[in-house]
């Protein structure tokens, strides 16, 4: 009877008593519970010979940091929300307009729409494709800006390279500003 109490008193882990361990770590805990103080602690960092107080320091965007838009991105503040970083009309508009090409890459914060190759069913020696950057958080003139490549189908050279004119691009900004206004203008009469 004396043996069995021995052991569950004095069971071993390794070469260390259990109960040793046990009371370690107890009184581990107790003293890292009592060393805690009510309240927040401040988030310190030590930079040279300075101790900044990290939630009280100004930041190269300033206290709030930079926000695009009403309900956009927020970087450096304290707060960070989420919402497209672009003007919606013509984010949507941008989408609606090249719903025919296929699409590689979207990036709503950004602002930046990036077509495959799409060869025109009309045309099927001819490929193109486009890069579609939204500038602004307003719809104005200004606010998005159209770059087309093009393509050829050489016998012996495959897909070549061909110049394509600035009114194409020109041509493509007014389709995608003519349909945010649009957007914008049925989105007012409701």
């Amino acid at each position: 009877m004396l043996m069995k109490k021995k052991n569950l008193i004095f069971t071993k882990y390794g070469n260390m008593p259990l109960l040793t361990t046990r009371n370690f770590l107890l009184l581990f805990s107790v003293l890292c519970l009592m060393s805690c103080e009510g309240g927040t602690v401040p988030n310190l960092q030590t930079i040279g010979d300075e101790t900044v107080d990290m939630d009280k320091r100004e930041t190269v965007f300033g206290g709030k940091g930079i926000t695009f838009g009403n309900d956009g991105v927020s970087i450096g503040g304290k707060e960070q929300s989420t919402g497209i970083g672009v003007n919606a009309y013509l984010w949507r508009a941008t989408l609606d307009t090249m719903s025919v090409w296929p699409i590689t890459s979207a990036d709503p914060f950004g602002g930046v729409v990036i077509t495959d190759w799409y060869a025109p069913p009309n045309a099927s020696n001819e490929r193109f494709k486009m890069n579609i950057y939204i500038l602004d958080r307003s719809l104005r003139a200004d606010g998005v800006r159209v770059s087309v490549f093009k393509q050829i189908m050489k016998k012996k050279k495959g897909w070549v390279d061909v110049v394509v004119s600035k009114s194409v691009a020109t041509q493509l900004e007014n389709a995608i500003l003519q349909r945010a206004r649009q957007f914008r203008n049925s989105s007012i009469i409701k």
